[in-house]
Protein backbone atom coordinates (compact mmCIF):
# COMPACT_ATOMS: atom_id res chain seq x y z
CA UNK A 1 0.00 0.00 0.00
CA UNK A 2 1.67 3.22 -0.97
CA UNK A 3 2.52 5.54 2.03
CA UNK A 4 0.03 9.09 2.11
CA UNK A 5 2.53 11.69 2.11
CA UNK A 6 3.17 13.74 5.11
CA UNK A 7 1.20 17.11 5.65
CA UNK A 8 3.76 19.84 6.87
CA UNK A 9 2.59 23.34 7.13
CA UNK A 10 5.65 26.05 5.94
CA UNK A 11 5.05 29.39 8.56
CA UNK A 12 7.87 31.67 7.66
CA UNK A 13 6.77 35.14 7.11
CA UNK A 14 7.28 34.68 3.54
CA UNK A 15 6.04 38.13 2.41
CA UNK A 16 9.56 39.07 3.65
CA UNK A 17 12.15 38.67 1.16
CA UNK A 18 15.06 37.95 3.71
CA UNK A 19 17.30 35.14 3.08
CA UNK A 20 16.26 34.41 6.87
CA UNK A 21 12.85 33.10 5.56
CA UNK A 22 13.13 32.95 1.82
CA UNK A 23 16.63 30.86 1.91
CA UNK A 24 15.13 28.56 4.59
CA UNK A 25 11.67 27.82 2.82
CA UNK A 26 14.42 26.67 -0.29
CA UNK A 27 15.77 24.28 2.24
CA UNK A 28 13.03 22.95 3.25
CA UNK A 29 11.41 22.18 0.03
CA UNK A 30 14.65 20.65 -1.00
CA UNK A 31 13.80 18.03 1.79
CA UNK A 32 10.50 17.94 0.80
CA UNK A 33 11.25 16.99 -2.83
CA UNK A 34 13.33 14.11 -1.24
CA UNK A 35 10.87 12.57 0.92
CA UNK A 36 7.29 13.15 -0.75
CA UNK A 37 6.18 15.52 1.38
CA UNK A 38 2.61 18.22 0.71
CA UNK A 39 4.15 20.83 1.67
CA UNK A 40 1.29 23.69 2.54
CA UNK A 41 2.29 27.41 3.00
CA UNK A 42 -0.02 28.74 5.72
CA UNK A 43 0.89 31.81 7.49
CA UNK A 44 -1.68 31.61 10.56
CA UNK A 45 -1.13 27.75 11.08
CA UNK A 46 -1.21 28.62 14.80
CA UNK A 47 -4.45 29.54 13.98
CA UNK A 48 -5.35 26.51 11.33
CA UNK A 49 -4.79 23.96 14.06
CA UNK A 50 -7.67 23.10 16.13
CA UNK A 51 -7.94 24.28 19.66
CA UNK A 52 -8.29 20.90 20.94
CA UNK A 53 -8.51 17.58 19.85
CA UNK A 54 -11.36 15.78 18.54
CA UNK A 55 -10.98 18.08 15.44
CA UNK A 56 -9.27 16.95 12.34
CA UNK A 57 -6.12 17.99 12.34
CA UNK A 58 -4.52 19.28 8.96
CA UNK A 59 -0.82 18.59 9.65
CA UNK A 60 1.21 16.05 10.68
CA UNK A 61 3.78 18.73 11.51
CA UNK A 62 4.64 21.93 10.89
CA UNK A 63 8.29 24.23 10.24
CA UNK A 64 7.77 27.55 11.74
CA UNK A 65 8.85 31.23 13.12
CA UNK A 66 6.87 29.78 15.96
CA UNK A 67 4.77 31.82 18.51
CA UNK A 68 3.27 31.40 22.26
CA UNK A 69 -0.52 30.44 20.46
CA UNK A 70 1.09 27.86 17.97
CA UNK A 71 3.34 26.12 20.70
CA UNK A 72 0.01 25.64 22.94
CA UNK A 73 -2.11 24.24 20.36
CA UNK A 74 0.37 22.13 18.77
CA UNK A 75 1.18 20.40 21.98
CA UNK A 76 -2.14 19.70 23.00
CA UNK A 77 -2.86 18.26 19.56
CA UNK A 78 0.73 16.38 19.85
CA UNK A 79 1.63 18.14 16.70
CA UNK A 80 5.28 18.21 16.31
CA UNK A 81 6.68 21.69 15.70
CA UNK A 82 10.56 23.08 14.57
CA UNK A 83 11.00 26.91 15.13
CA UNK A 84 14.14 28.00 13.28
CA UNK A 85 13.55 32.29 14.66
CA UNK A 86 16.41 32.85 17.28
CA UNK A 87 13.87 35.76 18.36
CA UNK A 88 10.68 33.60 18.97
CA UNK A 89 9.40 34.19 22.72
CA UNK A 90 9.39 30.10 22.43
CA UNK A 91 12.60 29.26 21.53
CA UNK A 92 13.74 27.63 24.69
CA UNK A 93 10.15 25.54 24.70
CA UNK A 94 9.82 24.19 21.24
CA UNK A 95 12.27 22.08 19.20
CA UNK A 96 14.71 24.34 17.13
CA UNK A 97 17.23 25.22 14.84
CA UNK A 98 19.27 28.52 14.92
CA UNK A 99 22.67 29.65 13.20
CA UNK A 100 25.17 29.85 15.68
CA UNK A 101 25.64 33.55 16.41
CA UNK A 102 28.23 33.44 19.37
CA UNK A 103 30.44 32.23 16.52
CA UNK A 104 29.31 34.45 13.90
CA UNK A 105 30.20 37.06 16.98
CA UNK A 106 33.66 36.18 17.32
CA UNK A 107 34.53 35.63 13.45
CA UNK A 108 33.63 39.40 13.44
CA UNK A 109 35.57 40.61 16.05
CA UNK A 110 38.68 38.45 14.73
CA UNK A 111 38.27 39.52 11.23
CA UNK A 112 38.96 42.95 12.37
CA UNK A 113 41.22 42.63 14.95
CA UNK A 114 43.36 41.16 11.98
CA UNK A 115 43.12 44.03 10.27
CA UNK A 116 44.90 45.57 13.15
CA UNK A 117 42.12 48.01 14.25
CA UNK A 118 42.24 48.77 18.07
CA UNK A 119 39.07 50.49 18.60
CA UNK A 120 35.63 48.83 17.94
CA UNK A 121 31.80 49.41 18.05
CA UNK A 122 28.59 47.49 17.85
CA UNK A 123 25.13 48.35 16.58
CA UNK A 124 21.94 45.65 17.05
CA UNK A 125 18.68 45.49 17.30
CA UNK A 126 17.29 45.30 20.99
CA UNK A 127 14.54 42.98 20.79
CA UNK A 128 16.53 40.70 18.32
CA UNK A 129 18.17 37.96 20.40
CA UNK A 130 20.97 36.54 17.97
CA UNK A 131 21.73 39.81 17.14
CA UNK A 132 22.04 40.20 21.20
CA UNK A 133 24.25 36.87 20.99
CA UNK A 134 25.82 38.00 18.27
CA UNK A 135 27.38 41.24 19.49
CA UNK A 136 27.75 39.71 23.29
CA UNK A 137 30.39 37.28 21.64
CA UNK A 138 32.20 40.21 19.53
CA UNK A 139 32.61 42.31 22.94
CA UNK A 140 33.75 39.53 24.97
CA UNK A 141 36.43 38.75 22.41
CA UNK A 142 37.38 42.50 22.08
CA UNK A 143 37.70 42.88 25.97
CA UNK A 144 39.91 39.90 25.93
CA UNK A 145 42.66 41.80 23.74
CA UNK A 146 42.19 44.40 26.18
CA UNK A 147 40.10 46.75 23.92
CA UNK A 148 37.11 48.84 24.76
CA UNK A 149 33.67 48.34 22.08
CA UNK A 150 31.05 50.91 21.92
CA UNK A 151 27.71 49.44 22.00
CA UNK A 152 24.34 51.25 21.58
CA UNK A 153 20.72 49.58 20.68
CA UNK A 154 18.93 50.27 17.37
CA UNK A 155 15.12 49.87 17.01
CA UNK A 156 14.34 46.50 15.16
CA UNK A 157 12.56 48.94 12.28
CA UNK A 158 14.21 51.56 11.29
CA UNK A 159 11.52 53.34 9.32
CA UNK A 160 8.15 53.25 10.68
CA UNK A 161 7.20 56.44 10.19
CA UNK A 162 8.84 59.71 9.17
CA UNK A 163 9.55 60.38 12.94
CA UNK A 164 10.86 57.01 13.68
CA UNK A 165 13.46 56.92 10.75
CA UNK A 166 14.33 60.78 12.38
CA UNK A 167 14.76 59.37 15.56
CA UNK A 168 17.08 56.21 14.38
CA UNK A 169 19.01 58.46 12.77
CA UNK A 170 19.60 60.74 15.73
CA UNK A 171 20.59 58.09 17.85
CA UNK A 172 23.01 56.80 15.25
CA UNK A 173 24.51 59.92 15.15
CA UNK A 174 24.77 60.37 18.97
CA UNK A 175 26.28 56.86 18.94
CA UNK A 176 29.12 57.69 16.35
CA UNK A 177 29.71 60.91 18.33
CA UNK A 178 31.66 59.04 20.55
CA UNK A 179 33.94 56.97 17.92
CA UNK A 180 37.66 57.08 17.82
CA UNK A 181 39.35 56.55 14.36
CA UNK A 182 40.41 54.18 12.67
CA UNK A 183 37.09 51.77 13.81
CA UNK A 184 35.49 48.41 13.36
CA UNK A 185 31.80 48.18 13.45
CA UNK A 186 29.45 46.00 13.58
CA UNK A 187 26.07 46.53 12.52
CA UNK A 188 22.86 44.04 13.19
CA UNK A 189 21.24 44.55 9.92
CA UNK A 190 22.23 45.48 6.14
CA UNK A 191 20.03 48.28 6.03
CA UNK A 192 21.39 49.86 8.79
CA UNK A 193 24.82 49.10 7.79
CA UNK A 194 23.66 51.53 4.54
CA UNK A 195 22.62 54.32 6.70
CA UNK A 196 25.91 54.19 8.82
CA UNK A 197 27.58 54.38 5.71
CA UNK A 198 26.06 56.94 4.19
CA UNK A 199 26.63 59.25 7.55
CA UNK A 200 30.16 58.27 7.73
CA UNK A 201 30.34 60.39 3.92
CA UNK A 202 28.78 62.61 5.20
CA UNK A 203 30.87 63.12 8.40
CA UNK A 204 33.69 63.18 5.89
CA UNK A 205 34.53 60.07 7.22
CA UNK A 206 36.22 56.87 4.68
CA UNK A 207 35.34 53.92 4.27
CA UNK A 208 37.05 51.43 5.24
CA UNK A 209 39.72 53.78 5.93
CA UNK A 210 38.45 55.17 8.83
CA UNK A 211 35.42 53.18 9.09
CA UNK A 212 35.78 49.24 8.58
CA UNK A 213 31.99 47.92 8.53
CA UNK A 214 30.41 44.27 8.80
CA UNK A 215 26.65 44.26 8.34
CA UNK A 216 24.15 41.62 7.82
CA UNK A 217 23.23 38.54 6.73
CA UNK A 218 24.87 38.65 3.42
CA UNK A 219 21.31 40.01 1.72
CA UNK A 220 23.26 40.08 -1.77
CA UNK A 221 21.77 43.36 -3.27
CA UNK A 222 22.55 45.71 -0.14
CA UNK A 223 25.63 44.31 0.44
CA UNK A 224 27.08 45.09 -2.92
CA UNK A 225 25.28 47.79 -4.09
CA UNK A 226 26.13 51.01 -3.97
CA UNK A 227 29.84 51.63 -3.13
CA UNK A 228 31.69 50.33 -1.22
CA UNK A 229 30.05 46.93 -0.86
CA UNK A 230 29.55 45.65 2.63
CA UNK A 231 31.43 42.51 4.11
CA UNK A 232 28.82 40.33 5.46
CA UNK A 233 27.89 37.16 7.16
CA UNK A 234 26.82 34.00 5.53
CA UNK A 235 24.63 31.54 7.50
CA UNK A 236 23.55 29.39 4.97
CA UNK A 237 20.01 29.24 5.29
CA UNK A 238 19.25 26.92 3.23
CA UNK A 239 21.00 24.42 5.24
CA UNK A 240 18.92 25.46 8.38
CA UNK A 241 15.62 24.93 6.28
CA UNK A 242 16.83 21.49 5.21
CA UNK A 243 18.27 20.43 8.72
CA UNK A 244 14.75 21.90 9.92
CA UNK A 245 13.42 19.68 8.09
CA UNK A 246 15.01 16.69 8.83
CA UNK A 247 14.27 17.46 12.33
CA UNK A 248 10.68 17.36 11.72
CA UNK A 249 10.84 14.46 9.55
CA UNK A 250 12.53 12.74 12.87
CA UNK A 251 10.00 14.07 15.25
CA UNK A 252 6.84 13.03 13.01
CA UNK A 253 8.36 9.39 12.63
CA UNK A 254 8.24 9.52 16.36
CA UNK A 255 11.70 10.45 17.19
CA UNK A 256 12.87 11.76 20.73
CA UNK A 257 12.97 15.88 20.71
CA UNK A 258 16.56 17.17 21.40
CA UNK A 259 16.88 18.53 24.69
CA UNK A 260 18.66 21.71 23.75
CA UNK A 261 17.88 23.79 20.23
CA UNK A 262 20.70 22.86 17.38
CA UNK A 263 23.26 25.79 16.75
CA UNK A 264 24.55 25.20 12.89
CA UNK A 265 27.83 27.05 12.52
CA UNK A 266 28.07 30.22 9.74
CA UNK A 267 29.00 29.26 6.23
CA UNK A 268 31.52 32.61 6.62
CA UNK A 269 32.33 35.76 6.60
CA UNK A 270 32.36 37.50 3.02
CA UNK A 271 34.52 39.98 2.81
CA UNK A 272 34.00 42.72 0.48
CA UNK A 273 35.48 46.67 0.66
CA UNK A 274 33.84 47.78 3.52
CA UNK A 275 36.65 45.82 5.05
CA UNK A 276 39.41 45.57 2.73
CA UNK A 277 42.05 47.97 4.77
CA UNK A 278 44.87 46.89 7.58
CA UNK A 279 44.47 49.71 10.36
CA UNK A 280 48.20 49.80 11.41
CA UNK A 281 49.91 52.34 12.22
CA UNK A 282 53.45 51.50 10.77
CA UNK A 283 53.33 52.22 7.21
CA UNK A 284 56.09 49.48 6.12
CA UNK A 285 54.02 46.64 8.05
CA UNK A 286 50.85 47.94 6.15
CA UNK A 287 52.87 47.74 2.60
CA UNK A 288 53.60 44.21 3.85
CA UNK A 289 49.90 43.15 4.76
CA UNK A 290 48.95 44.46 1.20
CA UNK A 291 51.62 42.24 -0.11
CA UNK A 292 50.42 39.63 1.45
CA UNK A 293 46.61 39.94 0.92
CA UNK A 294 47.17 40.22 -2.94
CA UNK A 295 50.35 37.24 -3.14
CA UNK A 296 49.04 34.85 -0.64
CA UNK A 297 48.28 32.34 -3.59
CA UNK A 298 51.92 31.95 -4.63
CA UNK A 299 54.72 30.28 -2.58
CA UNK A 300 55.51 33.06 -0.49
CA UNK A 301 57.29 33.23 2.95
CA UNK A 302 58.91 36.14 5.49
CA UNK A 303 61.83 37.13 3.24
CA UNK A 304 59.51 37.76 -0.06
CA UNK A 305 57.73 39.89 1.94
CA UNK A 306 60.61 41.62 3.20
CA UNK A 307 62.12 42.31 -0.37
CA UNK A 308 58.43 43.41 -1.54
CA UNK A 309 58.87 46.23 0.81
CA UNK A 310 62.10 46.65 0.25
CA UNK A 311 63.35 45.83 4.02
CA UNK A 312 65.13 43.46 6.15
CA UNK A 313 63.90 40.49 7.29
CA UNK A 314 64.60 40.96 11.01
CA UNK A 315 63.55 44.56 10.67
CA UNK A 316 60.25 43.51 9.95
CA UNK A 317 60.00 40.86 11.93
CA UNK A 318 60.53 43.71 14.88
CA UNK A 319 57.71 45.37 13.22
CA UNK A 320 55.22 42.72 12.78
CA UNK A 321 55.48 41.48 16.66
CA UNK A 322 55.51 45.47 17.86
CA UNK A 323 52.06 46.08 15.97
CA UNK A 324 50.58 42.79 15.12
CA UNK A 325 51.95 40.67 17.96
CA UNK A 326 52.62 38.06 15.59
CA UNK A 327 55.10 37.08 13.18
CA UNK A 328 55.18 37.30 9.20
CA UNK A 329 54.32 33.51 8.56
CA UNK A 330 51.37 33.77 10.93
CA UNK A 331 49.83 36.52 8.84
CA UNK A 332 50.51 34.66 6.24
CA UNK A 333 49.23 31.31 7.13
CA UNK A 334 46.37 32.96 8.23
CA UNK A 335 44.95 34.73 4.91
CA UNK A 336 45.50 31.31 3.15
CA UNK A 337 43.43 30.08 6.00
CA UNK A 338 40.87 32.42 5.68
CA UNK A 339 40.51 32.01 1.40
CA UNK A 340 40.76 28.53 2.02
CA UNK A 341 37.66 28.56 4.47
CA UNK A 342 35.47 30.85 1.70
CA UNK A 343 36.25 28.63 -1.10
CA UNK A 344 35.35 25.26 1.15
CA UNK A 345 32.11 26.86 1.47
CA UNK A 346 31.48 28.44 -1.69
CA UNK A 347 32.24 26.16 -4.31
CA UNK A 348 32.18 22.67 -4.87
CA UNK A 349 35.97 22.55 -6.28
CA UNK A 350 38.11 19.61 -5.11
CA UNK A 351 40.07 20.45 -1.83
CA UNK A 352 43.53 19.52 -3.69
CA UNK A 353 42.51 22.50 -6.23
CA UNK A 354 41.54 24.73 -3.65
CA UNK A 355 44.72 23.72 -1.39
CA UNK A 356 47.34 24.53 -4.45
CA UNK A 357 45.25 27.88 -5.24
CA UNK A 358 45.40 29.49 -1.49
CA UNK A 359 48.65 28.62 -1.26
CA UNK A 360 49.59 25.74 1.06
CA UNK A 361 50.32 23.87 -2.43
CA UNK A 362 49.10 20.02 -1.27
CA UNK A 363 45.79 19.19 0.32
CA UNK A 364 48.20 17.16 3.01
CA UNK A 365 49.27 20.55 3.89
CA UNK A 366 46.32 22.29 4.19
CA UNK A 367 44.37 19.54 6.09
CA UNK A 368 47.73 19.87 9.01
CA UNK A 369 47.58 23.69 9.06
CA UNK A 370 43.32 23.35 9.55
CA UNK A 371 43.52 20.13 11.95
CA UNK A 372 46.50 22.62 14.10
CA UNK A 373 44.50 25.65 14.12
CA UNK A 374 40.75 25.09 13.71
CA UNK A 375 40.76 21.61 15.16
CA UNK A 376 38.65 19.87 12.01
CA UNK A 377 40.12 18.72 8.49
CA UNK A 378 38.76 20.86 5.72
CA UNK A 379 36.43 18.11 4.50
CA UNK A 380 34.64 18.56 7.80
CA UNK A 381 34.89 22.63 7.92
CA UNK A 382 33.25 21.75 4.55
CA UNK A 383 30.37 19.17 5.76
CA UNK A 384 29.40 20.99 8.81
CA UNK A 385 28.60 23.68 6.32
CA UNK A 386 26.76 21.71 3.55
CA UNK A 387 22.50 21.24 3.68
CA UNK A 388 22.82 17.46 4.10
CA UNK A 389 24.87 17.42 6.79
CA UNK A 390 23.66 15.49 9.77
CA UNK A 391 22.36 16.51 12.82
Amino acid sequence: MAVKPKRVAIMLDLQWPYKRHASTFAGTQQFAKEHDWHSIIDEFAHDTLPKRRGKAIPYDGVIARANHELADRANRLGVPVVNMWASSPVWNKVPGIFPDFDASGQIKAEHFLSRGLSNFAAMTAYKNRGERMEVTQFRKLIEQRGYHCSVANSPQSLSRTLDHWKRTKQLVESWMDHWVLPIGVMVGGENLGRLVVQMCHDRGWRVPQDVAIIAGQNEGNLCENPSPSMTSMEFGYERLGYRCAKLLQHLMNGGTAPKRPIYLSPSGLVVRESTDFHAVQDKLVAQALDYISRNCHRHIGQHDVSRAVKAETRTLQLRFRKFLDSPIATEIRRVRIERAKRELVQSDRRIEHIARDVGFKTANRMCEIFRRELGITPTHYRKERQIRSAP
